[in-house]
Order: structure tokens, then C-alpha cells, then sequence
């Protein structure tokens, strides 16, 4: 398994622990999604030449934090629009972590107010 393999699949495990949190295959890509709604894309399993490997997440605070990483800019399909942004990958990406953290701040924006309590309840 590779390293951006191992990342994705850190970051799938990781958006799974999160409050009725689920996974789903639309158009053959892995999403996963809280109340039908989509809070990360991590794409396809294997790169190609029209996919590189990266995810997306929707983002307000960290927004600027996670656009300054080499590679990363506004998701496709007017997604940008609405503060979602693709991170490629790379050498270069911030620590697990931090990538952690955006996933969960994209749960938070997305998820139902009774969800985003539940895990601020199982935080403290």
C-alpha cells in the first residue's frame, strides 16, 4: 500500500468514528456522508491519468490554512463556490492530524445541529 493510500485510508476510518457517519460508492467514487450529505470525497481507490489522489472537504475556518497546500484548490463542479477544497496527496501535505481536523470541520458544517452536539458531548 502506498503512502497516499495509507493517508486515505486513515482519514476514511477517521470521518467513519464520527457520529452516524457513513460510507457510500455514487459514480464509483468513496464518500462519506452524515444525514445523506456528503462531508469528504476521497475519490476513487486507484490513481489514473485523469484522477490524481486526493480528497475534498468543505471548509470556513481552515478554508485558507488548507488552500495554501501545494496542490490544493477550489473542488471542481462549482463546489469552490461553497468552500469546498480538493488536497492532493503529496509529499507536501500537512500532518494526519491536521488533516483530521479538516475532516471533521467539514463534518461539523455539514452534519445536523443534534449530531455536531453529540460529538461535542463525547469530547469533553
Amino acid at each position: 500500500m502506498s503512502q497516499w493510500q495509507k493517508t486515505r485510508e486513515g482519514l476514511r476510518e477517521f470521518a467513519l468514528t464520527l457520529p452516524e457517519a457513513y460510507e457510500d460508492h455514487p459514480w464509483g467514487d468513496t464518500v462519506i456522508k452524515v444525514n445523506k450529505k456528503v462531508f469528504v470525497f476521497l475519490g476513487v481507490d486507484g490513481e489514473s491519468e485523469k484522477w490524481k489522489p486526493g480528497f475534498s472537504v468543505k471548509l470556513r475556518q481552515s478554508h485558507g490554512h488548507a488552500l495554501s497546500v501545494p496542490g490544493a484548490a477550489p473542488a471542481g463542479y462549482g463546489l469552490g463556490k461553497s468552500g469546498w477544497v480538493r488536497i492532493l496527496f503529496t509529499d507536501d501535505m500537512p500532518e494526519a492530524d491536521v488533516l483530521c481536523d479538516w475532516v471533521e470541520e467539514s463534518y461539523r458544517i455539514v452534519a445536523p445541529k443534534r449530531l455536531v452536539a453529540r460529538l461535542d458531548a463525547a469530547e469533553s
